[in-house]
């Protein structure tokens, strides 16, 4: 194994020597074409930094922010829907800060539904039910250990899971009390797509701090017609032209040669010698070692890449010949046997909203989408309705349309989002943020406080465009001992003074 990572290391370095005078030159690549690598580049284009190319595996800007037509309107086009991020989770409050997702989908006139969680109706299988004090339970453990947490940073105590920040709350519901694992799932999983086992106490916690307390309660859904990515596009038309040969769409990125002083980037179309990089590449991507990198990463980032997670959130599209749903926002299921099996319908033909459309979407995370994945959209149909059947009744007809995204099954995501799982340091998370030589890495999952929300691939790479620009112009610290903070050896709990600008925290997260 080591003969054959040698080997894959030498031929990239040779690969490299052999191509010096045919690789294209730039100043910074950027590889990636989502927020963070979009809100990088344009971050280099306001400090007037202009000698740069953004690199796209993709035919189109945007990411993991992915609109995408389906089903058909009275005029016979599809509607525009949300394969991906949905929401603007968290605003702003009266003279507070703004979270900068919210500022470009207001300078976008996106439109959005305020997002109302009280307006839901309950289901089991014998059709609706009255389950909100499960729900009320949940929510007053929920806080009360958010606040246990910002204890537990701020006195150096370890982490533990947020599962058993909940049972020392005294919530620990019976696995067959199917009320309370369907409240917990709502409010949890379908939040954070992890079950509170497989999550962090303190580091949900900031997450969760950091944008619903540091901006606002406030969750804006997404329906706009010309799809949420219309913020990321319109981003980038500020500081690229029409055809701007800067921007190279459906370009894969194979290799990296990264040095102390230069970055050669190997893709399916030649190389680039630039010198700099920001690779925004997913978490899962990083992990499935679809790039190779020479030298190989050292082993203190080869560890932070495989010591985070990345979930799966999959909506479930469906188009009925009418809406035989009541006017909830949220159609909320209890499966008696199996917590998590299609907890989660949201009908987009409301009132005001989709009306008339008849769409109506289905959610499922992680291991309900790695099954629903791996089956047809028949056999998914198949399963949704006779849920859908146990809630309204067997003369509700079958969609016309039904479609998902197969998200782990996407070579260039490989999941949704991140997460943050117990008992792992803020060291071994700055050490995932930070660069090797001169290749530095931005997105949702390097974001300390923001991991897997857009505001978190804003800031990362806000930051580290605006990092480069200063070292290109002079003014900041480049220099081989002015890496970005990286811990080789990890030891024990993060002490509180580190967190700190330096590491990307700027929001007061604790309770």
């Amino acid at each position: 194994m080591k003969r054959a990572a040698s080997l894959v290391a030498f031929s990239l370095v040779a690969l490299a020597v052999q191509a010096q005078e045919t690789c294209e030159r730039t100043k910074v690549a950027v590889l990636g074409a989502g927020v963070a690598g979009v809100t990088a580049a344009k971050s280099l284009s306001d400090n007037g930094i202009d000698d740069f190319l953004l690199v796209e595996y993709q035919d189109r800007i945007g990411g993991r922010m992915h609109d995408v037509g389906f089903g058909s309107r009275p005029d016979g086009y599809p509607y525009i829907v949300e394969a991906g991020a949905n929401w603007v989770q968290g605003t702003v409050r009266d003279g507070g800060p703004e979270n900068p997702i919210y500022t470009l989908a207001k300078k976008n006139l996106i439109t959005t539904l305020f997002t109302d969680q009280d307006n839901t109706t309950y289901f089991d299988e014998r059709g609706p039910a009255d389950y909100d004090y499960a729900i009320r339970e949940f929510q007053e453990a929920m806080e009360k250990v958010t606040i246990d947490a910002g204890s537990l940073l701020q006195h150096n105590i370890q982490d533990r899971s947020f599962r058993a920040g909940l049972r020392l709350q005294g919530w620990d519901p019976a696995k067959d009390d199917s009320y309370r694992q369907t409240a917990e799932w709502w409010l949890f999983d379908g939040e954070f797509v992890y079950t509170p086992s497989e999550s962090s106490e303190v580091y949900t916690s900031v997450a969760e701090n950091a944008t619903f307390n540091y901006f606002s309660e406030e969750n804006l859904f997404v329906y706009d017609q010309r799809g949420f990515a219309t913020i990321v596009r319109e981003e980038a038309a500020e500081f690229l032209a029409e055809n701007d040969s800067r921007l190279r769409l459906s370009t894969q990125v194979t290799g990296v040669e990264y040095r102390k002083d230069s970055v050669t980037v190997w893709t399916n179309r030649g190389c680039i010698d630039a010198d700099y990089a920001i690779m925004t590449f997913s978490l899962g991507v990083l992990q499935k070692d679809v790039v190779e990198f020479a030298p190989q990463l050292p082993s203190w980032k080869k560890s932070a890449i495989h010591s985070f997670e990345l979930g799966t959130y999959t909506k479930i599209f469906m188009q009925f010949p009418w809406a035989f749903w009541d006017n909830a926002q949220y159609l909320i299921y209890a499966d008696p046997e199996t917590r998590g099996y299609y907890p989660e319908f949201q009908p987009l033909d409301l009132p005001g909203v989709l009306e008339g459309s008849g769409l109506m979407v289905a959610t499922v995370v992680n291991d309900q989408s790695y099954r629903v994945e791996a089956q047809s959209f028949e056999e998914t149909q198949a399963e949704v309705m006779e849920v859908l059947r146990n809630m309204y009744g067997p003369e509700i007809p079958d969609p016309t349309d039904l479609w998902y995204k197969r998200w782990t099954q996407t070579p260039w995501a490989y999941g949704s989002y991140s997460n943050w799982p117990p008992s792992t340091s803020m060291q071994a998370h700055q050490n995932l943020r930070a660069n090797v030589g001169n290749l530095f890495f931005a997105g949702e999952a390097t974001s300390q406080e923001f991991f897997g929300y857009l505001q978190g691939a804003y800031f990362e790479g806000k930051h580290v465009g605006e990092a480069i620009a200063d070292c290109l112009h002079g003014t900041g610290n480049c220099t081989v001992t002015d890496d970005q903070q990286k811990y080789p050896v990890l030891t024990g709990v993060t002490p509180y003074n580190l967190y700190n600008d330096e590491h990307g925290w700027f929001v007061d997260t604790v309770s």
